[in-house]
């Protein structure tokens, strides 16, 4: 197998910083027309903000991983939203949590297939998906029943490592699949606790190269309107794994194998944080400016709880509940800034 199959990472995923104005701003240089936009303001309490091409560029099409509201989770009007994309970036309108005038935002950036999607009959359910086979990620929009079991197309071709879903129509808790953990597992993205077990949210079915299963839990699969982010790993691109604290400031090595621009990492044993690092918000180890998913808090700058950002993966550098406490598993995804070794075979540097 090659040593990967994107040489550039940056044309898939980017995460781009950028100040608010106040008024309509166009942010440009994300490098590709954005389908998965998440936003966060940095200095305040704002929510994060997410919205994608399926859903759609509007005040109607807006979640947030902190919160459990139906779309959308808040008022784009007055809070500001994400109203249009173009082949270098996008268009964002005033408002606390997009476009503050004078206040620094981050946005991260995913590429599927820059359309609004199109039908998946590969389940039992017809679904909607927006994917992308060569990054292996893709957008599905789908409408449950109330059935026991049912399954999901998503477009990848290969099976997903992780799935984040959202049931659209109510205030409800976000659901995550991660294959570390198995379908008889789930954990939350928008709360801090511990992983659980549980037949209705993947009904014990792992995700296949077409489908993916649900049971009748309403977080991913009763008769509402849901979506749900679907990602394939992709050597020297994205890795979705797992790892065991040895509650240290040497704390373990993860190799993914390539220099990472973004990673978000769970502790699965105890109630705690999601926590998520990027090479933008910092651009020097040790990498101790993180967001915590979960919450609506602003950016965390603390070097002691950090981790290092390598040509091969990451190092934890603190015994924390959130990053490494001893004996935990942790579980982590992740996506690269440039592979360690390109198609060519050409290394990449550290940090």
């Amino acid at each position: 197998m090659a040593y990967t199959s994107i040489n550039k990472p940056t044309d898939y995923f980017n995460t781009k910083l950028y100040t608010g104005t106040g008024s309509q701003l166009a942010v440009t240089g994300v490098g590709f027309q954005p389908d998965w936009i998440w936003f966060k303001n940095r200095g305040t309490t704002n929510s994060h903000g997410l919205q994608d091409v399926v859903r759609g560029f509007n005040t109607t099409g807006i979640q947030s991983t902190n919160g459990s509201d139906a779309d959308p989770a808040f008022n784009g009007s007055t809070l500001g939203y994400v109203s249009a994309v173009g082949s270098d970036g996008f268009t964002v309108e005033a408002g606390g949590c997009a476009n503050a005038s004078g206040n620094n935002y981050v946005a991260w950036n995913w590429l599927a297939d820059n359309t609004s999607g199109s039908s998946n009959t590969d389940g039992s359910i017809t679904s909607t998906v927006s994917a992308n086979t060569t990054s292996g990620f893709s957008i599905v929009s789908y409408l449950g029943n109330s059935n026991a079991s049912k399954t999901i197309g998503h477009g990848l071709g290969t099976a997903p490592s992780m799935i984040i879903t959202k049931d659209r129509d109510n205030t409800r808790n976000w659901c995550v699949y991660h294959k570390s953990l198995g379908a008889t597992k789930f954990l939350r993205l928008n709360l801090t606790n511990a992983s659980a077990t549980s037949t209705g949210r993947w009904n014990d079915t792992e995700p296949t190269s077409s489908v993916f299963t649900v049971g009748d839990d309403a977080e991913t699969g009763n008769a509402f309107n849901y979506v749900a982010y679907c990602f394939a790993e992709k050597k020297g691109f994205s890795k979705f794994g797992s790892y065991t604290g040895n509650g240290s400031a040497d704390g373990p090595m993860v190799y993914t194998g390539f220099k990472p621009a973004w990673i978000m990492i769970k502790n699965t044993n105890v109630s705690n944080n999601w926590v998520m690092h990027d090479n933008k918000r910092k651009t020097f180890n040790p990498n101790g400016t993180y967001f915590y998913p979960n919450s609506n808090s602003a950016e965390v700058n603390y070097d002691p709880y950090s981790i290092d950002l390598l040509s091969n993966g990451f190092k934890t550098r603190n015994n924390n509940d959130q990053w490494n406490s001893s004996g935990n598993t942790f579980i982590y995804m992740a996506f690269a800034e440039s592979p360690f070794t390109t198609s060519t075979g050409v290394p990449t540097t550290a940090r």
